[in-house]
């Protein structure tokens, strides 16, 4: 049983999966920054300030009582937008470099469409 998980570690594909797990975190962190300290500063500034975390609605009486926390809710639905749209184009722009270094492979030469009706009606004529 060891020597099978042993195999298991030493494929491939759980080596790329840990690498793209690891590689993955670090970029978070990355985008988190970029988002929290960059975009989201310029943001603020186009809306005043608008900050949505503290909205909420008390559903108890009491400093302790439970709060529908609409608001963070709704900040972590405009993080996750911005993040995408973040990432969405840096993929862009990676595929944009990627497909400067290698060219598209050529489509293979065939009949134009002239040629496939000119053989139609060649074989009309002759059934």
């Amino acid at each position: 049983m060891i020597n099978e998980f042993k195999d298991f570690i030493a494929k491939g594909n759980v080596m790329d999966m840990a690498v793209g797990i690891i590689i993955g975190a670090a970029f978070t962190a990355i985008v988190t920054s970029l988002v929290d300290d960059l975009v989201n500063p310029i943001i603020s500034l186009f809306m005043g300030g608008i900050d949505f975390s503290g909205l909420g609605v008390r559903l108890s009486d009491g400093e302790d009582g439970a709060v529908f926390a609409y608001g963070n809710f709704i900040m972590a639905l405009i993080n996750f937008l911005i993040i995408a749209f973040v990432v969405f184009m840096l993929v862009k722009m990676v595929n944009k470099v990627k497909g400067a270094e290698e060219p598209a492979p050529e489509e293979p030469a065939g009949p134009s469409a002239e040629d496939l009706l000119t053989e139609i009606r060649d074989a009309l004529k002759t059934s």
